[in-house]
This record gives structure tokens, sequence and C-alpha cells, in this order.
């Protein structure tokens, strides 16, 4: 079966002027590049700009400048890229073929699969439905059930129930003070490091996976892409940038590493920068949540303030790097129920992993914070960070919280939710402690997938302007709240 196929007019009548233009006398072009193609096939590539015909051109082609000409007219009367019209009138092509080759059997359930996909990448339906999506899944499964409920609750019984046992246990089996403090009281391997990891933290990601896995099965996750592609377009990014943006917020260290399936360095080193300064874990996300949603005014102020720094950072960033987008394309699966078997494997295949790289982290900041005590070290950290932290209007309390954020994440997440629940961190301080512990320099494990994914010289460059910046902006959030009159 053959087919002609046609392009838009406009294309054809270009397709025709460059093939006249081509020097008829000459078959160096044709042998430089395929000795059997057709002048057509040349005229199609020109349009194109591929880059090894366009250079042969240039460089033997006497009418290069009419040609170049003729190409340009033909772009002015398209929105898209020629490369991206010509790419889609072929797809069409080929579905309409394929559409007359194949029996459908089940035309409804097609029908109905189309209905559906429309209705995830339609900015009208798919944006409110990525809203609700957002709210169920991170405010209400995440924030609320995961942070506010579960490990609230879990926290409690080991502060009340678990900690006190080890603490008596601990002071039985070993006479020395020292080695009680390794193990339990305030900072100990046990009453600290595990119970952060398996009170506070293991709700919240368990929670998130699951979510997550959801998204993932259904196949809604490349339709996020393909919703958001013009508006990352905005900021210098298509629409395969969600993919690292949206597993970053399950693990940084996850979304740098996938940051390598982009093929633009630019476009690497904007992901990297917005995942380091503006993407919570998991751990964070669910923490801040669940502790914002208290008050709709804290939430919305801090979700305000990072989605403004996420949208002007990233304009930025385009603005002042040099280079083009990248062409957007991505296979899309079909969209279904997912699977429960599949869900619950996948959710606790990604928990225990997740678990395995964040319980020997914690004990080992539970042994720093220890030999930070024996030698006086940790407390001269916690003076030296006081003065700022009053400057930002907060308790020096909070001081500990970004000690523990800068080793990791979501222990410093872990530790803001200990300040809160003992009342230390409230209102005001709340938020903007929040907005600091987001925009705050990336843990030690992203910092070593950045450094393998952007080298030294770029991780060096992102790390330090987090870090003033995250301060900068905590200090401005705190004075225009102040001038506001603002304490949620």
């Amino acid at each position: 079966m053959t087919t002609n196929l046609r392009y838009p007019t406009a294309i054809e009548e270009g397709i025709t002027k460059i093939e006249c233009l081509l020097t008829s006398d000459k078959n160096v072009i044709k042998a430089a590049i395929q000795p059997l193609i057709s002048r057509r096939c040349l005229a199609l590539l020109l349009l194109q700009k591929d880059p090894l015909l366009w250079r042969k051109v240039r460089e033997q082609e006497t009418s290069f400048e009419a040609i170049e000409t003729a190409v340009n007219s033909v772009q002015s009367q398209f929105s898209d890229p020629l490369i991206l019209v010509i790419a889609k009138t072929r797809h069409q092509a080929a579905r309409k073929l394929e559409e007359s080759a194949i029996v459908k059997i089940k035309k409804k359930s097609t029908e109905s699969e189309e209905f559906f996909h429309q209705l995830t990448v339609n900015p009208i339906t798919g944006f409110p439905l990525l809203f609700i999506i957002h709210y169920l899944g991170i405010y209400q499964l995440v924030g609320g059930f995961g942070s506010g409920i579960l490990a609230r609750n879990l926290d409690n019984l080991f502060l009340e129930k678990i900690n006190p046992f080890i603490n008596l246990i601990t002071a039985q089996l070993l006479p020395w003070t020292v080695l009680q403090d390794l193990v339990a009281n305030d900072y100990g391997i046990l009453t600290l490091g595990i119970r952060y990891s398996i009170a506070i933290i293991l709700p919240i990601v368990t929670t998130f996976f699951l979510m997550f896995t959801l998204l993932e099965d259904s196949g809604y996750l490349p339709r996020i892409s393909l919703l958001v592609d013009h508006l990352f377009k905005i900021i210098g990014l298509s629409g395969r940038s969600i993919i690292p943006l949206i597993l970053g917020l399950g693990c940084g260290s996850v979304g740098s590493l996938v940051t390598r399936t982009i093929e633009s360095k630019r476009e690497r080193f904007i992901v990297s920068l917005l995942l380091a300064l503006v993407i919570p874990c998991s751990a964070q996300l669910g923490v801040i949540v669940g502790l914002l949603s208290q008050d709709t005014t804290a939430l919305f102020i801090w979700g305000g303030v990072i989605t403004l720094i996420f949208a002007v950072v990233g304009l930025l960033m385009s603005k002042a790097l040099p280079g083009s987008l990248s062409y957007f394309y991505m296979e899309i699966p079909p969209l279904r129920l997912p699977n429960t078997r599949s869900i619950l494997t996948k959710t606790y295949s990604r928990v225990r992993w997740y678990l395995s790289e964040v319980i020997p982290l914690f004990i080992l900041g539970s042994v720093l914070i220890w030999i930070g005590k024996l030698t006086g070290l940790l407390t001269l950290l916690t003076k030296i960070l006081e003065p700022i932290m009053i400057s930002l209007g907060l308790p020096p309390q909070a001081s500990i919280v970004f000690l523990y954020g800068f080793f990791r994440r979501d222990y410093g997440a872990a530790g803001m939710f200990d300040l809160h629940h003992s009342g230390i961190l409230m209102g005001r301080q709340l938020v903007v402690a929040a907005v600091i512990l987001t925009l705050f320099i990336p843990c030690f494990s992203q910092v070593k997938f950045m450094l393998k994914e952007q080298g030294i010289k770029k991780t060096i460059m992102i790390t330090t302007f987090v870090t003033v910046f995250a301060f900068s902006m905590g200090y401005l959030l705190n004075q225009l709240l102040l001038i506001l009159e603002v304490n949620p």
C-alpha cells in the first residue's frame, strides 16, 4: 500500500522553490549526503535546517542566500519550528494509515481512552485535575494523613513510651553517662536517629511513594509532561524536565541523577539549580505541609513564595544562559487502572531503598552530634548561628534545624517537626523557617550526585548561591510579614 504524503501548502511551495534553486548540474551535495536521495528530500532537509546538509549547501551552492530566504519565508508562516510541523504532518499521516489498516475490535474502549487522555492534557481540564490530584495526594495523603496523623502519633509513642524505656534500660546497662548519651537521652542513636527515621520520616515517605506509584502505574506522569510543556517553555525548559522535578519530590538525589535524561546542558543546569533550591524532598514536603496545613494562610504564603521563586529563578536563568529550547518528544503509555499488587510491591521496594539510605545517615548524624557535644563544637556552631537566627526573626533553638539540614534535608525537617511539637517554632516563625529550609543547601547525598552530573565548578556555584539565597529570602519574608503584621 502506498500513500502520497502532502505537507501544508506553504511547505509544499517552499519545497518546489528550493528544488528549483538547487543547482541542476551539480550532484556533489547529493553524493555527499546520500547517492540515491531525491531533490524533494533535499529540500525537506533544508527546510528543517539539517546541520550536515546545511553546511554542505552553504559551502557549495551559489544560490545559498536565496535558499535561506526561502526557508525563512516558509518558517514565518508557522508559529512552531518547521521540523516540528513536518514531524506532526508525518505523524498524522502515519496515524491515518494505521487506522485504515487496523481493525479496532474494542472501539468504545479506545474512544474512552482517548477521552480521558484529552482530559489530562487539555489545559482547560488538565490543570484543575492536576490541582485536585495534588490536593488529595500531597495535601491530604502525605501532609494530612502521613505527617499530621501517622507521624504525630508515632512520635508521641516514641516520646511517651519507647524513649523513656530506652533511657531506663540504657542507664542500667551502661554506667557511663558519655556512653548513655551516645545511645539514648536527647541526642542518642536510638532516641533521636532511629526515632526520626521511623517515627517521622517513615510514615511520610511511605504515603508519598504510595501516591507516586499510583500516578506512575496509571500512565499519568508522562501526561503531566505534555500538560506543562508550554508553561515550562517560559522558563526555558521543556515538559521532559518535569520528570526529574517530580522525582526530586521523592528524593533530591534521584532527581539530580535523572537530569542526565535531559539532552540540553543548559536545561540540565537549570533543572539542577531548581532541584537544589525550590524542590523539597518527600520528608520535607510532608512535614512542611503537615505543620502549615493547620493554618491555610501559612500554607498559602509558603506555597506562593516557593512558586514565585521557582518561576523567577527559572526565567532569569533561561535569559542569562546561552542556548535555545530543545525539542520535546515523549512516548505516552496508555492510561490504565493500577494493579494493587504492583502498587504495594513498588511502594515497599522504594521505602526499603529509602530507609536503607537514610537510617545509616541518621545514625551517623546522631554520632556526629554526640561528638559535637563532647568536643563543644555543636555548642560553638549553635552560638555562631544564633545571631543569624535572631536577625531572621527565629528562636535561637532553630539553629539546630539548619545544622541538621546541612547534613541531611529530611533530618532538618524532622528537627523542625520537633521544635514545633515542643511549642518553640510557631506562627510567623514557622513559615519563615519552612521557606528557608525548603530553599536551604541540598544534602550531602544530592551534592554527590550533582558533582557527578554537573562537575565541581557548577556544583560549588549552585550550593553557594542556594545557601546565600535561602537566608536572604528568609530575612526579606520575615520583614515583609512584620510590616504587614501577618502572623499565621
